[in-house]
């Protein structure tokens, strides 16, 4: 699998290298230079889970991984269920939070976990990632203990859910996490600059387990196909609508690059909250970055989204028109009524998968059908669904083995020379 920096696409990358370094000069993203066809799709989606997601994966990786080594990675990763459940006459929910941490985040950071197990060797290496709520419960937990990795996780301070802060903030051990005083773009910001400052990046081998990370991709397009496969048992023949929750737009690259593979989806649908910059552009041709704004549906709290130039670059590369991606974006009064709208229904959500649920209904035509991405479980933001929904969630095991215990992150600026100092005292 060969790659290219989006920015520079003179400098080209291996798998195993875009994984090691995860971003290239300048800030630049890693980009297939080949998308793998899927040659006969109908196959394929009647296999399982695990054994579809192995095949997948290894028609990307079968130049540098031996099929079983691959075949591995994705059964050691993917251990959990991803059901498809039925909202009303023309929308599903696919439920990715049955993981660990309770969110989609898992598929990504566990396969991620696997391959830089696989690929380190002996040398110790730093995980530095920025989360706007979910990817820092989902990283540490894939990475939790192993011995040759140390992660440092930033993450805006106040502005995710408590419940999520508990997850990724109460381990210690190899897991270091920072409040940052700003909004996730700052602690976005403060990633890439590690990464472009040698010293940093080469004195403590750093490498990034955000989205920018191509394995997290990988791992993200296999359920794309899970939820097709089980889409179509129950409409044979039909390609459905895809609404996808969008924060950092990892999700949906992930499933544009599905659907470059062969995958039967007739069209994609970003959701987004009111931090809206890529519906106003997909609206008005005019990419405008505004303040990032706070909202209940924290995780999608981005206004410019580092995978976005991915999506960019498919779209060019494969010729795919209005007719491939279209955008809707909700207000935190629309919001709760999504919330609302979908428990009437009898499908409790939290906000993320409430907003894509009604970016769906918005966006379908009467002869269509479609499903939305359900990110994480509703407990994950008791305070908002308890508050809006007039309900009393009770936790799952892996939130109230964790509620009660202390936070252990270092408040820190938004200032990179700080963040430095930090990694060098305690990493280096």
């Amino acid at each position: 699998m060969q790659l290219y920096n989006l920015k520079h696409p003179s400098q080209k990358v291996s798998f195993t290298e875009a994984v090691k370094l995860g971003l290239g000069h300048d800030r630049g993203l890693f980009f297939p230079s080949e998308v793998p066809e899927v040659e006969d799709i109908a196959a394929l989606l009647k296999l399982p889970f695990i054994k579809r997601s192995q095949e997948i994966v290894h028609l990307w990786l079968k130049d540098e991984i031996a099929h079983a080594d691959s075949d591995m990675l994705v059964a050691k990763a993917f251990n959990f269920e991803l059901p498809l459940n039925k909202v009303d006459d023309s929308r599903w929910c696919l439920e990715l939070f049955h993981g660990p941490t309770l969110a989609f985040k898992d598929f990504g950071a566990r396969f991620m976990a696997q391959c830089v197990n696989y690929l380190a060797g002996t040398e110790p290496l730093t995980i530095l990632t920025a989360t706007s709520g979910d990817t820092g419960a989902a990283v540490a937990d894939a990475f939790y203990g192993l011995d040759k990795v140390q992660v440092v996780v930033l993450y805006p301070e106040g502005k995710i859910s408590v419940l999520q802060e508990k997850m990724f903030t109460t381990l210690g051990g190899n897991i270091h996490t920072l409040a940052i005083a700003g909004d996730f773009d700052a602690c976005q910001d403060l990633v890439k600059q590690a990464f472009e400052d040698a010293d940093t990046r080469h004195g403590l081998r750093l490498n990034s387990a955000n989205s920018i990370n191509i394995s997290r991709l990988l791992a993200q397009i296999c359920y794309y196909f899970e939820a097709v496969a089980q889409f179509q048992a129950a409409n044979p023949g039909m390609a459905p609508v895809i609404s996808v929750p969008s924060g950092n737009f990892g999700n949906l690259t992930a499933g544009l690059l599905a659907k470059a593979m062969g995958l039967p989806v007739k069209r994609f649908v970003a959701a987004t909250n009111s931090n809206d910059t890529v519906p106003r552009f997909l609206a008005s041709g005019q990419w405008q970055v505004n303040q990032t704004q706070a909202t209940m549906s924290n995780a999608m709290d981005v206004s410019d989204p580092s995978n976005w130039p991915r999506v960019v670059a498919l779209s060019e590369r494969m010729g795919w028109g209005d007719e491939t991606l279209g955008g809707v974006a909700l207000s935190e009064t629309d919001t709760q009524d999504a919330m609302k709208q979908l428990l009437a229904l009898g499908y409790q959500s939290e906000p993320h998968g409430a907003i894509a649920g009604t970016a769906l209904a918005q966006s379908l035509a009467a002869d269509e059908k479609g499903l939305f991405l359900g990110t994480a479980h509703p407990a994950k933001f008791k305070d908002v669904v308890d508050r809006e929904l007039q309900v009393e969630l009770p936790l799952p095991q892996a939130l109230a083995v964790v509620a009660g215990k202390p936070v252990l992150s270092v408040r820190l600026q938004a200032d990179f020379a700080l963040l430095k100092e930090f990694l060098f005292a305690k990493l280096g």
